[in-house]
């Protein structure tokens, strides 16, 4: 039996393109996650090149399944299992992790745009599927189809109280349908707020934007990033440069 909120989740995804799942993650989850991603930084063995800096303060970090194992599994929990399995289909994997936070005064903006990149082994492919190679963190990136974006989920986990005041992400509800990026937004804008523990599902061609923080905030913004795809294969001899499937 399909319970009502996983009911009620799926269709605000279908029909917004998001939702935001309530206090999945207690606290003590949180400062675990926390902790690790702490220790990670502090560890050089991964790459220098994975961290994004403002004036010395980490802001956002790639290739985060490289130095934190649990960003693996963190999300294997029924509630976002179930959505998972209910949106993907039961061969759903992980594929890319990534950190954001805006930390107290080095605050930054995300421009209007849908989420259409990537990342694999190889991008250097022939290809009718795939374009625009790039090469990020030492990864090679493609942008995707919009019917391979149609068959991914992104999830979102709130490590800190998200309000108006520490640059939360704005949405436009609907946006997910068309594949056309937009250069701005001015109307039917949504800001995403949540608390700490919090989960925001969303699909990747979902139109979303972010702003700075405000200047006297004392606030961090940090968000662990994971997408999710519903198919192991890709086209044109393509491959996920990760996949974590849900039974490995």
């Amino acid at each position: 039996m399909i319970s009502p909120s996983l009911s009620s989740w799926v269709n605000a995804i279908e029909e917004d393109g998001f939702v935001v799942l309530p206090s999945i993650f207690d606290a003590n989850q949180l400062a675990q996650m926390r902790s690790e991603i702490t220790a990670g930084f502090a560890n050089n063995e991964h790459s220098a090149s994975a961290v994004k800096r403002r004036n010395g303060t980490m802001v956002a970090a790639r290739n985060v399944l490289e130095w934190m194992p649990s960003a693996s599994t963190v999300w294997n929990v029924p509630p976002i299992l179930e959505l998972l399995r209910r949106l993907l289909g039961s061969d759903f994997g992980l594929v890319r992790a990534l950190y954001f936070d805006k930390p107290p005064g080095q605050s930054w903006v995300l421009p209007w745009h849908k989420d259409s990149t990537i990342a694999v082994v190889d991008n250097e492919l022939a290809s009718d599927s795939f374009t625009h190679p790039t090469i990020k963190a030492g990864v090679p990136h493609v942008e995707a189809p919009p019917e391979l974006l149609e068959r991914m989920l992104t999830l979102r986990i709130f490590l800190d109280d998200v309000t108006e005041e520490n640059g939360p992400l704005r949405v436009q509800p609907g946006s997910h349908r068309s594949s056309e990026s937009v250069e701005s937004v001015t109307a039917n804008v949504q800001l995403v707020l949540g608390r700490a523990g919090d989960v925001l599902a969303m699909r990747p061609l979902l139109t979303h934007s972010s702003g700075h923080s405000k200047p006297d905030s004392k606030m961090n913004r940090r968000t662990l990033h994971l997408e999710f795809a519903a198919d192991r294969q890709l086209p044109d001899g393509y491959d996920w440069h990760r996949f974590v499937a849900v039974n490995e």
